[in-house]
């Protein structure tokens, strides 16, 4: 099979705010290349990033940031492909009109499709995903690669991304987990929303927790999943399944986590409430430092109380704590 791969060219600062339009038009699965986690990499921002780096990786710090959509080469498909032209068309026009702040900049916002075969890009990305370790403890470890753990303490998540956005080296994703290594416990219950690969579900049952549902409403990410919680031999304890929060889900937890986006993030907190038991803690990232105010006060406004702010990088996580009464 065919498909076709549609690069969205833009900047860090826009990479966000394109995944914001694409989740409006329902698209969910996208592969973002931003060369300032390459640089991140490079600056040795934690000690416990890698310690060798491919040249190949390395020569992606002179790229320009993109994000990246695979469709099959369907009349679907190309339909598809011409609606994301015009939405981006629509969000540059935006971008100039001043609409998200003075000298604010999305980059060229072009769009460029191209025909590729399954065998050339199915596996490719597979070479820059190596060993990492991304908390003080925790490290995540593609299927295809292998690793020796470095001390008795290091946990060790083994996954496999495939299709599902995730794979668990961004920074939301490490500041998700640090919030969660401080604000659970082994008796928690423990929902995450948006699950992805999840990475997050895996990374709770490492740290103890027996009582776990990841939902997300792409079913592809949904059995990815559910493949990547047997193969870390978690399918006792982690429970995945397709839903909506806000629709069907009535399972109710300590601890709510979820790393999405900064939109939806303030759209989940409106619900999120009814889902909270016993601590009443709501994490959630995948949030630009400059959003960062915006989401607090959505947060606040539903009944919560900041507990505490992570930031690494651009990006953001919030922990927060239902008041009760």
């Amino acid at each position: 099979m065919n498909y076709i791969e549609t690069k969205i060219y833009t900047s860090s600062f826009g990479i966000e705010h394109t995944l914001n339009m694409l989740s409006e038009m329902g698209i969910e699965d996208a592969v973002i290349e931003d060369p300032s986690d390459i640089e991140d990499l490079m600056d040795k921002k934690n000690s416990y990033d890698w310690d060798y780096v491919d040249a190949s990786v390395i020569e992606q710090v002179n790229e320009e940031p993109a994000v990246i959509l695979y469709m099959e080469d369907s009349q679907e498909g190309q339909n598809k492909v011409q609606a994301v032209q015009e939405a981006v068309s629509r969000l540059r026009e935006r971008m100039a009109q001043g609409e998200f702040g003075h000298g604010a900049s999305f980059g060229r916002m072009e769009v460029e499709a191209r025909l590729v075969k399954d065998e050339d890009w199915k596996d490719n990305w597979k070479e820059f995903f190596k060993p990492t370790k991304i908390t003080d403890r925790i490290v995540v470890k593609p299927t295809w690669e292998t690793y020796e753990k470095k001390s008795q303490e290091e946990l060790i998540i083994e996954i496999d991304p495939g299709m599902a956005f995730g794979t668990g080296t961004h920074e939301t994703t490490t500041l998700c987990i640090k919030l969660l290594e401080k604000y659970t416990e082994k008796k928690d219950a423990v929902l995450d929303v948006g699950c992805g690969s999840g990475i997050l579900s895996i990374a709770a049952a490492l740290l103890g927790i027996r009582n776990i549902l990841g939902v997300d409403i792409d079913p592809i990410a949904v059995e990815v999943s559910k493949e990547n919680v047997q193969l870390n031999g978690f399918s006792d304890v982690v429970r995945i399944q397709y839903g909506d929060l806000t629709k069907g889900i009535d399972y109710k937890a300590d601890v709510v986590v979820a790393n999405l986006m900064a939109d939806l993030v303030m759209m989940l907190s409106c619900d999120v409430a009814r889902h909270l038991t016993g601590k009443g803690i709501f994490i959630s990232s995948g949030i630009l430092i400059e959003k960062q105010q915006q989401v607090m006060e959505a947060i606040r406004k539903n009944g919560f109380e900041i507990e505490e702010v992570l930031e690494q990088g651009e990006w953001c996580a919030i922990a927060a704590r239902l008041k009760r009464g």
